[in-house]
């Protein structure tokens, strides 16, 4: 019998066949086996899953292509079907242009706790330093090393620290930093549980900050926020970001506004459709993950 995974890796992709692979060996370079990788894809065309195709036979975890049709940006409602497919209990979401440093998921999976969700960063790199990076530059590490970085055209900056830090210095800049315990969908895990709770991603939203929202109902379901940005690290290739709109942005920070404002933990348009099956208050939410 197949063992059951202790994390399901989860992310999007759409037509940057380029960047899943480096992404993809990033997870191959894991300093564990025990997971599995779901690729939940908004509509990229066939070169994409030949890629995928020729790949995936290459890699030491088993990768899963859930692949919906292109009807414009709907990234959360790819989400939520990777999350009703994944086969763990706990799930680590990430992007599928973020390379994962060696030892991210352990971190993720050293760090996780009951009644948590783990907040992660990323380390941005210019197109040209993007490009530079190799299978090979993945597989020996080489694109975690900030000198390395900077020789391929990365700008030097105060950032570098995510890269440099040694374990006990990446905690503590994680207890003191002063940015928000957010979700940040490109570096962010929870127990399973906790996701379905909530009913996944509210796919009415749009790109820019569409994971935020969700993270507002896990706070108000009583699951708060922990910092583990200078510990669990991934390198974020460069790309063009043609779904921005004004009225994207404006849709979906008024969105978040009526979260917050009644204390919203459950979406009608998740990953079933209407409202919650059991009405209860907030805090028993958080209550019943700690158990």
């Amino acid at each position: 019998m197949e063992r059951k995974p202790e994390a399901s890796v989860i992310f999007t992709t759409y037509n940057q066949p380029e960047w899943l692979e480096k992404v993809l060996h990033g997870f191959a370079a894991q300093d564990r086996d025990d997971f599995e990788v779901l690729v939940a894809d908004d509509g990229s065309d066939a070169h994409t899953r030949e890629r995928l195709q020729a790949l995936i036979p290459r890699l030491p975890m088993p990768v899963r292509h859930l692949w919906q049709p292109d009807e414009g940006f709907r990234k959360c409602e790819a989400l939520n079907k990777a999350i009703a497919a994944a086969r763990a209990d706990y799930l680590v979401f990430t992007d599928g242009d973020c390379i994962p440093r060696a030892d991210f998921l352990s971190t993720h999976l050293r760090e996780r706790e009951r009644g948590r969700f783990l907040s992660g960063g990323y380390h941005k790199l210019p197109m040209a330093t993007s490009r530079a990076i190799s299978e090979e530059d993945i597989r020996s590490q080489r694109c975690f090393d900030a000198s390395w970085l900077h020789a391929e055209g990365m700008p030097r900056s105060h950032r570098d620290r995510k890269l440099t830090a040694g374990p006990g210095m990446a905690r503590l800049l994680d207890l003191v930093s002063p940015a928000r315990a957010s979700w940040n969908g490109h570096n962010a895990s929870a127990w399973r549980r906790d996701v379905l709770a909530v009913n996944g991603f509210d796919q009415r939203m749009r790109y820019g900050g569409e994971d935020r929202e969700f993270g507002e109902r896990l706070a108000n379901a009583g699951i708060r926020g922990k910092r583990i940005r200078h510990r669990a690290i991934v390198v974020h290739l460069d790309h063009p970001r043609g779904y921005v709109t004004a009225e994207g942005v404006a849709f979906n920070r008024a969105l978040r506004e009526e979260t917050r404002r009644a204390r919203r933990t459950w979406t009608g348009c998740g990953i079933d459709a209407g409202p919650a099956p059991d009405v209860r208050p907030a805090a028993t939410i958080g209550q019943a993950s700690r158990a």
